[in-house]
Protein backbone atom coordinates (compact mmCIF):
# COMPACT_ATOMS: atom_id res chain seq x y z
CA UNK A 1 0.00 0.00 0.00
CA UNK A 2 1.25 3.19 -0.98
CA UNK A 3 0.20 6.74 0.92
CA UNK A 4 0.32 9.86 -0.70
CA UNK A 5 -0.49 12.84 1.20
CA UNK A 6 -0.81 16.61 0.01
CA UNK A 7 -2.75 19.92 1.04
CA UNK A 8 -4.79 20.63 -2.06
CA UNK A 9 -4.73 24.37 -3.91
CA UNK A 10 -8.10 25.37 -1.62
CA UNK A 11 -6.64 24.26 1.45
CA UNK A 12 -8.30 20.37 2.05
CA UNK A 13 -5.82 18.25 3.74
CA UNK A 14 -5.63 14.92 1.89
CA UNK A 15 -4.67 11.41 2.04
CA UNK A 16 -4.75 8.57 -0.28
CA UNK A 17 -4.13 5.37 0.54
CA UNK A 18 -3.45 3.33 -3.01
CA UNK A 19 -4.68 -0.18 -2.62
CA UNK A 20 -4.25 -2.18 -5.68
CA UNK A 21 -6.80 -4.76 -6.54
CA UNK A 22 -9.44 -3.88 -4.41
CA UNK A 23 -12.64 -4.08 -5.86
CA UNK A 24 -14.28 -0.96 -4.19
CA UNK A 25 -13.21 2.86 -3.03
CA UNK A 26 -14.10 4.67 -0.18
CA UNK A 27 -14.17 8.48 0.46
CA UNK A 28 -14.04 9.65 3.68
CA UNK A 29 -14.60 13.43 4.33
CA UNK A 30 -13.85 15.21 7.70
CA UNK A 31 -15.15 18.65 8.64
CA UNK A 32 -14.21 20.62 11.92
CA UNK A 33 -17.88 21.55 12.24
CA UNK A 34 -18.59 19.27 15.17
CA UNK A 35 -20.25 20.59 18.57
CA UNK A 36 -18.01 21.54 20.10
CA UNK A 37 -17.70 24.54 17.22
CA UNK A 38 -21.47 25.36 17.88
CA UNK A 39 -22.77 28.91 18.78
CA UNK A 40 -23.73 28.12 22.52
CA UNK A 41 -27.19 30.06 22.17
CA UNK A 42 -27.90 27.20 19.68
CA UNK A 43 -26.39 24.00 21.02
CA UNK A 44 -27.54 20.78 18.81
CA UNK A 45 -27.02 23.02 15.06
CA UNK A 46 -24.43 20.53 14.48
CA UNK A 47 -26.09 17.55 14.47
CA UNK A 48 -29.37 19.28 12.58
CA UNK A 49 -26.68 20.57 10.13
CA UNK A 50 -25.67 17.26 9.44
CA UNK A 51 -28.97 16.12 9.39
CA UNK A 52 -30.64 18.35 6.22
CA UNK A 53 -27.49 18.62 4.11
CA UNK A 54 -28.98 15.91 2.17
CA UNK A 55 -32.12 17.19 2.26
CA UNK A 56 -31.82 18.90 -0.92
CA UNK A 57 -29.24 21.12 -2.80
CA UNK A 58 -28.99 23.92 -5.55
CA UNK A 59 -29.26 21.20 -8.11
CA UNK A 60 -31.93 18.78 -7.10
CA UNK A 61 -34.05 17.99 -3.64
CA UNK A 62 -33.46 15.21 -1.37
CA UNK A 63 -35.19 12.52 -3.47
CA UNK A 64 -33.37 13.14 -6.42
CA UNK A 65 -29.57 13.73 -4.24
CA UNK A 66 -30.27 10.17 -3.04
CA UNK A 67 -31.44 8.99 -5.98
CA UNK A 68 -28.18 10.29 -7.57
CA UNK A 69 -26.22 7.77 -4.88
CA UNK A 70 -28.21 5.07 -6.18
CA UNK A 71 -27.46 5.67 -9.85
CA UNK A 72 -23.78 4.67 -9.05
CA UNK A 73 -24.28 1.91 -5.99
CA UNK A 74 -22.39 4.38 -3.54
CA UNK A 75 -23.33 4.51 0.09
CA UNK A 76 -22.98 7.67 1.69
CA UNK A 77 -23.23 7.87 5.30
CA UNK A 78 -22.56 10.66 8.23
CA UNK A 79 -22.31 11.25 12.29
CA UNK A 80 -21.80 14.17 14.28
CA UNK A 81 -18.83 14.54 16.13
CA UNK A 82 -17.08 16.56 19.22
CA UNK A 83 -14.88 17.75 16.67
CA UNK A 84 -16.09 17.51 13.43
CA UNK A 85 -18.88 15.47 10.98
CA UNK A 86 -18.31 13.20 8.90
CA UNK A 87 -19.47 11.89 5.66
CA UNK A 88 -18.36 8.04 4.46
CA UNK A 89 -19.02 6.47 0.96
CA UNK A 90 -18.26 3.23 -0.56
CA UNK A 91 -18.32 2.82 -4.00
CA UNK A 92 -16.90 1.16 -7.12
CA UNK A 93 -13.34 2.71 -7.86
CA UNK A 94 -15.08 3.98 -11.66
CA UNK A 95 -17.81 5.76 -9.60
CA UNK A 96 -15.26 7.96 -7.38
CA UNK A 97 -15.16 10.78 -9.51
CA UNK A 98 -19.05 10.77 -9.20
CA UNK A 99 -19.46 9.91 -5.90
CA UNK A 100 -16.51 13.21 -4.93
CA UNK A 101 -18.83 15.58 -6.98
CA UNK A 102 -22.10 14.22 -5.45
CA UNK A 103 -20.25 15.24 -1.83
CA UNK A 104 -19.28 18.20 -3.27
CA UNK A 105 -22.75 19.00 -4.03
CA UNK A 106 -23.83 18.35 -1.07
CA UNK A 107 -21.60 19.94 1.25
CA UNK A 108 -20.80 23.11 -1.27
CA UNK A 109 -25.01 23.91 -2.28
CA UNK A 110 -27.30 23.10 0.27
CA UNK A 111 -30.53 23.88 0.09
CA UNK A 112 -31.50 23.38 3.63
CA UNK A 113 -35.47 23.25 2.36
CA UNK A 114 -37.72 24.98 5.63
CA UNK A 115 -39.64 21.79 6.36
CA UNK A 116 -36.78 19.78 6.91
CA UNK A 117 -34.87 21.87 9.10
CA UNK A 118 -38.39 21.64 11.06
CA UNK A 119 -38.37 18.18 11.02
CA UNK A 120 -34.74 17.75 11.88
CA UNK A 121 -35.72 19.77 15.23
CA UNK A 122 -38.18 18.50 16.40
CA UNK A 123 -36.65 14.49 15.93
CA UNK A 124 -33.68 15.87 17.50
CA UNK A 125 -35.89 17.16 20.74
CA UNK A 126 -37.56 13.40 20.48
CA UNK A 127 -34.51 12.23 20.74
CA UNK A 128 -33.36 14.16 23.33
CA UNK A 129 -36.22 13.44 25.61
CA UNK A 130 -36.37 9.66 24.67
CA UNK A 131 -32.80 9.65 26.12
CA UNK A 132 -34.60 10.04 29.66
CA UNK A 133 -35.46 6.61 29.06
CA UNK A 134 -31.98 5.54 28.50
CA UNK A 135 -30.08 5.30 31.58
CA UNK A 136 -26.68 4.29 30.12
CA UNK A 137 -26.90 6.95 27.58
CA UNK A 138 -27.85 9.78 30.63
CA UNK A 139 -25.23 8.66 32.45
CA UNK A 140 -22.63 9.20 29.69
CA UNK A 141 -24.11 12.36 28.99
CA UNK A 142 -23.86 13.71 32.41
CA UNK A 143 -20.05 12.09 32.71
CA UNK A 144 -18.87 14.29 29.47
CA UNK A 145 -20.69 17.35 30.51
CA UNK A 146 -19.21 17.27 34.09
CA UNK A 147 -15.68 15.96 33.45
CA UNK A 148 -14.88 17.96 30.13
CA UNK A 149 -16.08 21.36 30.81
CA UNK A 150 -17.18 23.42 27.68
CA UNK A 151 -17.45 23.19 24.88
CA UNK A 152 -15.99 19.59 24.76
CA UNK A 153 -18.32 18.15 27.42
CA UNK A 154 -21.81 18.95 25.21
CA UNK A 155 -24.02 16.57 23.66
CA UNK A 156 -24.31 16.23 20.29
CA UNK A 157 -28.34 17.04 20.81
CA UNK A 158 -27.61 19.91 22.35
CA UNK A 159 -30.52 20.87 24.93
CA UNK A 160 -34.25 21.61 24.72
CA UNK A 161 -34.13 25.33 25.26
CA UNK A 162 -31.47 25.62 22.68
CA UNK A 163 -32.66 23.68 20.17
CA UNK A 164 -35.93 24.98 20.97
CA UNK A 165 -34.54 28.52 19.32
CA UNK A 166 -32.50 26.86 16.76
CA UNK A 167 -34.11 26.86 12.97
CA UNK A 168 -33.14 27.59 9.52
CA UNK A 169 -31.12 30.40 10.05
CA UNK A 170 -28.97 28.92 13.00
CA UNK A 171 -28.87 25.94 10.38
CA UNK A 172 -27.43 27.80 7.46
CA UNK A 173 -25.19 30.24 9.64
CA UNK A 174 -22.87 27.10 11.40
CA UNK A 175 -22.81 25.79 7.77
CA UNK A 176 -21.63 29.12 6.46
CA UNK A 177 -19.09 29.39 9.15
CA UNK A 178 -17.38 25.95 9.21
CA UNK A 179 -17.96 24.64 5.99
CA UNK A 180 -14.45 25.61 4.07
CA UNK A 181 -12.32 23.42 2.73
CA UNK A 182 -9.28 24.67 5.14
CA UNK A 183 -11.56 23.02 7.38
CA UNK A 184 -11.67 19.65 5.81
CA UNK A 185 -9.84 16.44 6.02
CA UNK A 186 -10.17 14.07 3.32
CA UNK A 187 -9.13 10.41 2.73
CA UNK A 188 -9.34 8.04 0.16
CA UNK A 189 -8.44 4.15 -0.40
CA UNK A 190 -8.58 2.25 -2.82
CA UNK A 191 -7.27 1.40 -6.36
CA UNK A 192 -7.30 5.06 -7.30
CA UNK A 193 -4.63 7.61 -8.92
CA UNK A 194 -3.83 10.11 -6.18
CA UNK A 195 -3.24 13.23 -9.10
CA UNK A 196 -6.77 12.09 -10.19
CA UNK A 197 -8.18 12.44 -6.99
CA UNK A 198 -6.66 15.14 -5.64
CA UNK A 199 -8.44 17.31 -9.07
CA UNK A 200 -11.54 15.73 -8.12
CA UNK A 201 -11.78 17.24 -5.19
CA UNK A 202 -10.72 20.67 -6.71
CA UNK A 203 -13.46 20.74 -9.28
CA UNK A 204 -16.19 19.27 -6.46
CA UNK A 205 -15.56 22.27 -3.84
CA UNK A 206 -14.54 25.05 -5.95
CA UNK A 207 -17.10 26.92 -5.20
CA UNK A 208 -17.06 26.91 -1.41
CA UNK A 209 -15.19 29.63 0.06
CA UNK A 210 -13.81 30.39 3.51
CA UNK A 211 -16.25 32.43 5.27
CA UNK A 212 -14.50 35.62 6.95
CA UNK A 213 -16.41 34.15 10.46
CA UNK A 214 -14.52 31.18 10.53
CA UNK A 215 -11.71 30.42 13.26
CA UNK A 216 -9.00 28.58 11.57
CA UNK A 217 -7.50 27.89 14.91
CA UNK A 218 -10.03 26.23 16.19
CA UNK A 219 -8.63 23.18 14.21
CA UNK A 220 -6.06 22.97 16.86
CA UNK A 221 -7.71 21.57 18.89
CA UNK A 222 -9.75 22.60 22.21
CA UNK A 223 -8.42 21.46 25.75
CA UNK A 224 -10.66 19.46 28.33
CA UNK A 225 -11.18 21.35 31.12
CA UNK A 226 -10.65 18.60 33.66
CA UNK A 227 -12.42 19.12 37.58
CA UNK A 228 -12.44 16.55 39.94
CA UNK A 229 -16.05 16.35 41.03
CA UNK A 230 -18.89 13.85 42.38
CA UNK A 231 -22.71 14.63 41.70
CA UNK A 232 -25.74 12.47 42.02
CA UNK A 233 -28.58 12.74 39.83
CA UNK A 234 -31.87 11.22 41.72
CA UNK A 235 -33.93 8.83 39.56
CA UNK A 236 -36.22 6.09 39.89
CA UNK A 237 -34.49 3.15 38.78
CA UNK A 238 -34.22 -0.85 39.69
CA UNK A 239 -30.74 -0.11 38.43
CA UNK A 240 -27.56 1.87 39.19
CA UNK A 241 -25.51 4.03 36.96
CA UNK A 242 -22.03 4.52 37.92
CA UNK A 243 -19.47 6.17 35.92
CA UNK A 244 -15.83 7.84 36.80
CA UNK A 245 -13.06 9.07 34.83
CA UNK A 246 -9.91 10.52 35.00
CA UNK A 247 -7.22 12.32 32.67
CA UNK A 248 -4.94 9.86 30.48
CA UNK A 249 -3.09 10.41 27.52
CA UNK A 250 -3.53 12.44 24.26
CA UNK A 251 -3.04 10.78 21.07
CA UNK A 252 0.42 12.00 20.27
CA UNK A 253 1.66 11.12 23.46
CA UNK A 254 4.34 8.43 23.65
CA UNK A 255 2.08 6.18 26.14
CA UNK A 256 -1.55 6.52 24.72
CA UNK A 257 -0.35 2.61 23.10
CA UNK A 258 0.22 1.52 26.21
CA UNK A 259 -3.45 2.94 27.69
CA UNK A 260 -4.71 1.39 24.83
CA UNK A 261 -3.08 -1.88 26.40
CA UNK A 262 -4.04 -1.19 29.92
CA UNK A 263 -7.56 -0.63 28.64
CA UNK A 264 -7.57 -4.25 26.66
CA UNK A 265 -6.50 -5.54 29.63
CA UNK A 266 -9.17 -3.95 31.69
CA UNK A 267 -12.32 -4.56 29.12
CA UNK A 268 -11.30 -6.75 26.68
CA UNK A 269 -13.88 -8.58 26.56
CA UNK A 270 -15.40 -12.13 28.41
CA UNK A 271 -11.47 -12.19 29.69
CA UNK A 272 -10.72 -8.68 30.77
CA UNK A 273 -10.47 -8.21 34.79
CA UNK A 274 -13.58 -5.84 34.60
CA UNK A 275 -15.80 -8.68 33.54
CA UNK A 276 -13.98 -11.73 35.17
CA UNK A 277 -13.26 -9.78 38.71
CA UNK A 278 -16.81 -7.96 39.09
CA UNK A 279 -19.60 -9.57 37.35
CA UNK A 280 -18.50 -12.93 37.57
CA UNK A 281 -16.57 -13.84 40.55
CA UNK A 282 -18.26 -11.08 42.62
CA UNK A 283 -21.58 -10.83 40.69
CA UNK A 284 -21.78 -7.34 41.09
CA UNK A 285 -22.82 -5.41 38.23
CA UNK A 286 -25.31 -6.55 35.64
CA UNK A 287 -22.84 -4.43 33.32
CA UNK A 288 -19.62 -3.48 33.55
CA UNK A 289 -17.05 -1.60 31.44
CA UNK A 290 -13.38 0.43 30.59
CA UNK A 291 -13.00 3.00 27.17
CA UNK A 292 -10.90 5.57 26.56
CA UNK A 293 -12.36 8.74 24.70
CA UNK A 294 -10.08 11.09 22.49
CA UNK A 295 -10.85 14.55 21.78
CA UNK A 296 -8.13 16.25 19.50
CA UNK A 297 -6.14 17.65 22.71
CA UNK A 298 -6.18 15.61 25.74
CA UNK A 299 -7.42 12.21 26.35
CA UNK A 300 -10.12 11.03 29.02
CA UNK A 301 -10.79 7.32 30.98
CA UNK A 302 -13.28 6.56 31.35
CA UNK A 303 -14.92 2.98 33.51
CA UNK A 304 -18.57 2.43 34.37
CA UNK A 305 -21.18 -0.26 35.22
CA UNK A 306 -24.62 -0.89 36.16
CA UNK A 307 -25.64 -2.52 39.56
CA UNK A 308 -28.40 -2.65 42.11
CA UNK A 309 -28.46 0.55 44.74
CA UNK A 310 -27.54 -1.55 47.83
CA UNK A 311 -24.10 -2.83 45.61
CA UNK A 312 -23.27 0.96 44.76
CA UNK A 313 -20.53 1.61 46.98
CA UNK A 314 -18.65 -1.88 47.10
CA UNK A 315 -18.65 -1.59 43.55
CA UNK A 316 -17.75 1.68 43.13
CA UNK A 317 -14.95 0.73 45.23
CA UNK A 318 -14.07 -2.32 43.26
CA UNK A 319 -13.59 -0.76 40.04
CA UNK A 320 -11.28 1.56 41.32
CA UNK A 321 -8.84 -0.88 42.74
CA UNK A 322 -9.19 -2.71 39.70
CA UNK A 323 -7.73 -0.46 37.55
CA UNK A 324 -5.04 0.10 40.52
CA UNK A 325 -4.31 -3.46 40.90
CA UNK A 326 -3.06 -3.82 37.63
CA UNK A 327 0.13 -2.13 39.08
CA UNK A 328 0.67 -5.08 41.51
CA UNK A 329 -0.11 -8.48 40.07
CA UNK A 330 -0.49 -8.25 36.19
CA UNK A 331 0.59 -11.23 34.53
CA UNK A 332 2.50 -12.21 31.26
CA UNK A 333 0.07 -14.16 29.96
CA UNK A 334 -2.77 -11.21 30.49
CA UNK A 335 -0.69 -8.95 28.86
CA UNK A 336 -0.30 -10.76 25.61
CA UNK A 337 -3.43 -11.64 25.95
CA UNK A 338 -4.54 -7.96 26.01
CA UNK A 339 -2.46 -7.39 22.81
CA UNK A 340 -3.10 -10.24 20.73
CA UNK A 341 -6.92 -9.07 20.90
CA UNK A 342 -5.69 -5.68 20.29
CA UNK A 343 -4.10 -6.75 16.89
CA UNK A 344 -6.35 -9.34 16.07
CA UNK A 345 -8.92 -6.60 15.89
CA UNK A 346 -6.93 -3.95 14.24
CA UNK A 347 -6.24 -6.73 11.11
CA UNK A 348 -9.48 -8.06 10.88
CA UNK A 349 -12.03 -5.44 11.25
CA UNK A 350 -14.74 -5.02 8.87
CA UNK A 351 -14.04 -3.86 5.52
CA UNK A 352 -10.31 -3.16 4.53
CA UNK A 353 -10.85 -0.52 2.15
CA UNK A 354 -13.64 1.40 4.47
CA UNK A 355 -11.41 0.71 7.77
CA UNK A 356 -8.11 1.92 5.74
CA UNK A 357 -9.87 5.28 4.71
CA UNK A 358 -11.08 5.97 8.54
CA UNK A 359 -8.32 5.10 10.24
CA UNK A 360 -6.16 7.51 7.62
CA UNK A 361 -8.55 9.86 8.38
CA UNK A 362 -8.42 9.73 11.99
CA UNK A 363 -4.59 9.67 11.66
CA UNK A 364 -4.77 13.38 9.94
CA UNK A 365 -6.65 14.61 12.71
CA UNK A 366 -4.80 13.58 15.21
CA UNK A 367 -1.32 13.68 14.05
CA UNK A 368 -1.71 15.47 10.58
CA UNK A 369 -0.36 12.31 8.73
CA UNK A 370 -0.62 8.77 8.33
CA UNK A 371 0.80 6.33 10.63
CA UNK A 372 0.68 2.79 9.04
CA UNK A 373 -0.88 0.43 10.82
CA UNK A 374 2.28 -1.58 10.95
CA UNK A 375 3.82 0.98 12.96
CA UNK A 376 0.90 1.44 15.32
CA UNK A 377 1.01 -2.92 15.94
CA UNK A 378 4.70 -2.92 16.92
CA UNK A 379 4.11 -0.16 19.15
CA UNK A 380 1.17 -1.84 20.95
CA UNK A 381 3.27 -5.14 20.74
CA UNK A 382 6.11 -3.89 22.07
CA UNK A 383 4.52 -2.81 25.81
CA UNK A 384 5.61 -3.92 28.93
CA UNK A 385 4.77 -5.14 32.29
CA UNK A 386 7.32 -2.01 33.63
CA UNK A 387 5.19 0.63 30.74
CA UNK A 388 2.01 0.10 32.39
CA UNK A 389 3.13 0.36 35.84
CA UNK A 390 4.36 3.61 34.99
CA UNK A 391 1.36 4.32 33.23
CA UNK A 392 -0.75 3.71 36.20
CA UNK A 393 2.15 5.83 38.21
CA UNK A 394 1.92 8.82 35.88
CA UNK A 395 -2.05 8.83 36.04
CA UNK A 396 -3.29 8.11 39.83
CA UNK A 397 -6.79 8.01 40.46
CA UNK A 398 -6.99 10.60 43.35
CA UNK A 399 -8.49 13.08 40.87
CA UNK A 400 -11.72 11.91 39.36
CA UNK A 401 -14.83 12.87 38.34
CA UNK A 402 -17.79 10.96 39.26
CA UNK A 403 -21.37 10.63 38.49
CA UNK A 404 -23.76 8.42 40.38
CA UNK A 405 -27.55 8.23 38.43
CA UNK A 406 -30.13 6.42 40.28
CA UNK A 407 -32.16 6.28 43.54
CA UNK A 408 -29.10 5.75 45.56
CA UNK A 409 -25.18 7.86 45.71
CA UNK A 410 -22.24 7.32 47.49
CA UNK A 411 -21.56 7.10 51.13
CA UNK A 412 -19.85 10.08 51.65
CA UNK A 413 -19.55 11.80 48.35
CA UNK A 414 -16.56 9.99 47.77
CA UNK A 415 -14.08 10.16 44.61
CA UNK A 416 -11.18 8.03 45.49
Amino acid sequence: MRIDQRRLANGIDLAVLQIPGRPVANLEIRVFAGYAYEDERYLGVAHLVEETLSKGTARRDGRALNDAFDEIGATHASFTGRETLGFSSLCLPEFLPQTIALHGEMLSTPSFPDDACEVAVELALQSLSALQDDPSELTKKLIYAQAYGQPLGRHPLGERETLERTGREQIVAHWRRCFTPRRMQVAVAGAVDPTAVADQLEAAFSSLEASADSDEDEMCGLNIQFVPKYSHHEKELEQEQVALCFPGSSADDPDYYVQKVAIGILSGGMSGRLFTEVREKQGLVYWVGAWTDQPRVGGMVHVGASTTPENLDRTYETLIREVGRLADDLTQSELDRAIAGLVTRARTRGDVTRARAAEAVEDLFYYGRVIPTDEKLARISAVTIRDIRDYLAAHPRDRLSVVTLGPQKLANGRMA
